[in-house]
């Protein structure tokens, strides 16, 4: 289990409040296929993945990432349980669509490189040391079926 002092929940949920969901979980999931182009075979109904311009202007990973990131909301608000928060998601993920759990680490380190670029100086050393806590916690808790 995570535990998150008052001031790493302070620094996550300050910051939450201005993320646009729907920008930032496109191009986290979109930079993910990019980056790490084996996770694209999650992905196949997805239609063209072909290049980098297709995969960040593809309206199905721009929706599929806001669900994504739509779902790290709940981890927000559930930041003392996110194994319970995650365990639906998590046999989903491992029973159903076998993903490689090392994904959900990855994607947890492309959305704080994300957030780093649109908020700047806002996104502090102790800001950015939060939010990994977090996506680490996220990213476990989606693999805890796995185990």
């Amino acid at each position: 289990m995570v535990h998150f002092s008052p001031e790493e929940k302070a620094a996550v949920t300050s910051l939450w409040g201005k993320v646009n969901v729907e920008e930032a979980g496109g191009e986290a999931l979109g930079r993910l296929l990019v980056v790490y182009p084996w996770t694209q075979r999650f992905f196949d109904n997805f239609g063209n993945l072909s290049s980098a311009s297709a995969i960040m202007g593809n309206p199905k990973v721009k929706a599929h990432g806001k669900k994504v990131l739509t779902s790290f909301g709940e981890a927000i608000k559930n930041m003392d349980n996110l194994k319970g928060t995650f365990a639906k998601l998590s046999e989903l993920h491992c029973d159903k669509l076998h993903v490689d759990p090392e994904n959900f680490r990855l994607l947890g380190n492309v959305l704080v490189i994300i957030l780093a670029s649109h908020f700047g100086k806002e996104f502090t050393p102790d800001v950015q040391a939060a939010w990994q806590k977090l996506v680490a916690g996220v990213a476990t808790a989606l693999a805890h079926k796995y185990h």
